[in-house]
């Protein structure tokens, strides 16, 4: 990889160094924290917004859910693709035209005047997101000396939970004046940011006649994600034993094979099976996986519910899953510190437990009687713990490869966490249903994110397991 500093060539400081980092790497640092905030919270603000968007536009649930499903597949299929290709056409330059793409599409999504061009807009929005979310990280490794890496993704990762956990709380108070103000909030930030990193941002790249990624195995990625979830968002609507289906799932079982021979065989595949051989980073990836599942149950369920079974406002709704991101700041600042303390995978198996055992106080305390501070408030400050401790350690994962791995690395953790959320989403319309919002339904949305949790946390403890020859 080479580095050279661009943008403001007087005012530019030396590259990075090795030992010393960017002269100006914690303004770096504010930069891509800001633009990776922007794009993580708009994977969960939406959350809120769904019933004020259906009362615009009218529309099933699964159909309504395709507002954050385009944005989670499209921002998940692209992640490694775009990681790839920054690297070998630089970073800089792909994460400034992801800003560009990510604030256009904002202001498009806020002036939609329909259901489906809403859905494309958001489709736009995370192809900008998708160019943000790798490159970020990938341009915080070398602007930073590698005995400060583990501090430097611990503040990411913890921006990114704070993000997303704030996602409802901010999304609700912003509903109350108009559902298109979600969007548009993001113009300002887009600008501010577009412009703070075309001065401060380092450009680095892949050395010249680097290969670039095979893209038969990305178009394979994209059919297996997006098959996938549509035949599950689909599924109760068609029937599941209905043609279309079927199909889907066949075909996405397809799609998903083909990608995992091309990756084992092909020598420039866009996921390359070397990252595998570590066996942190392959449970880091699963636990994300099973985590986001059931963070995007508890997000999702927890607000329709308390918009549709408790009859909350949106600002009220929003109001009452506060303390869970306040909860995840704190947690998530301290993430450093903790994994100095306690090592990277005690954090996140306690994390990922969290996740079940907030689950599990609202399956056995919620009734259809609104009692917040008993049946909400508890599970909110667990899951608010969840979120910020869980994910800085598993995605310090990536610091377990080989340095020129670690940007690629870095994005199929995204990846993995993208598509849980995806997934999580699905889960929610299946077990809900067409406008069947019962308590029996929000329960058993819970019961499938305690299982989720539970998964992830036995997935976490895996993360620390090492192979033999990592042992050696």
């Amino acid at each position: 990889m080479t580095t050279a500093a661009t943008g403001d060539r007087a005012a530019s400081p030396p590259p990075a160094t090795m030992d010393e980092g960017h002269a100006n790497r914690w303004r770096i640092l504010a930069v891509l924290a800001a633009v990776a905030f922007m794009a993580q919270l708009d994977l969960f603000i939406v959350n809120i917004a769904v019933p004020a968007i259906g009362r615009s536009f009218g529309g099933s649930l699964s159909g309504l859910s395709w507002v954050l499903n385009a944005y989670a597949i499209v921002f998940a299929a692209l992640l490694v693709p775009a990681g790839r290709l920054a690297d070998h056409f630089g970073r800089r330059r792909f994460l400034l035209i992801g800003v560009i793409v990510f604030t256009l599409a904002s202001a498009a999504c806020a002036a939609a005047p329909s259901l489906p061009f809403l859905v494309a807009a958001r489709a736009v929005q995370a192809v900008g997101a998708a160019l943000i979310v790798p490159t970020s990280l990938g341009l915080l490794y070398p602007s930073f000396p590698k005995r400060q890496h583990a501090t430097v993704v611990g503040i990411w990762a913890g921006v990114a939970a704070v993000a997303g956990s704030s996602g409802p709380p901010v999304g609700g108070l912003l509903v109350e004046v108009n559902w298109r103000w979600i969007f548009l909030i993001n113009v300002p930030i887009g600008i501010a940011t577009l412009i703070a990193g075309w001065r401060l941002l380092p450009e680095v790249r892949a050395e010249k006649g680097a290969r670039l990624p095979d893209g038969i195995s990305a178009g394979l990625l994209l059919a297996a994600v997006s098959l996938l979830v549509l035949a599950t968002v689909e599924g109760p609507e068609w029937g599941w034993s209905s043609g279309r289906t079927i199909g889907l799932l066949a075909a996405a079982v397809v799609a998903t094979a083909l990608t995992v021979d091309r990756t084992i065989r092909h020598p420039h595949a866009l996921i390359e099976k070397a990252l595998f051989t570590s066996r942190p980073f392959t449970f880091a990836t699963i636990a994300l996986f099973l985590f986001f599942v059931g963070f995007a149950i508890f997000l999702l369920n927890g607000t329709l519910f308390l918009q549709e079974e408790w009859h909350y406002s949106a600002v009220r709704a929003g109001l009452g899953i506060m303390p869970g991101p306040l909860v995840a700041a704190i947690f998530a600042v301290n993430a450093g510190r903790l994994a100095r303390r306690f090592g990277r995978v005690w954090p996140a198996v306690v994390g990922t437990s969290c996740m079940a055992i907030a689950a599990i106080i609202w399956l056995t305390l919620t009734t259809s009687q609104p009692a917040y501070l008993t049946a909400i408030l508890p599970g909110m400050i667990v899951g608010g713990i969840s979120a910020g401790l869980t994910q800085a350690p598993l995605f310090a994962a990536a610091g377990t490869l080989p340095p020129d791995r670690a940007t690629t690395g870095s994005a199929v953790l995204n990846m993995s966490r993208q598509v849980g959320s995806a997934v999580g989403v699905a889960v929610v319309v299946v077990v809900l249903g067409s406008g069947a919002h019962t308590l029996a339904g929000y329960h058993h949305a819970w019961a499938a994110e305690a299982v989720a949790g539970a998964l992830a946390a036995l997935a976490a403890a895996g993360s620390g397991l090492r192979s033999r020859a990592q042992r050696a």
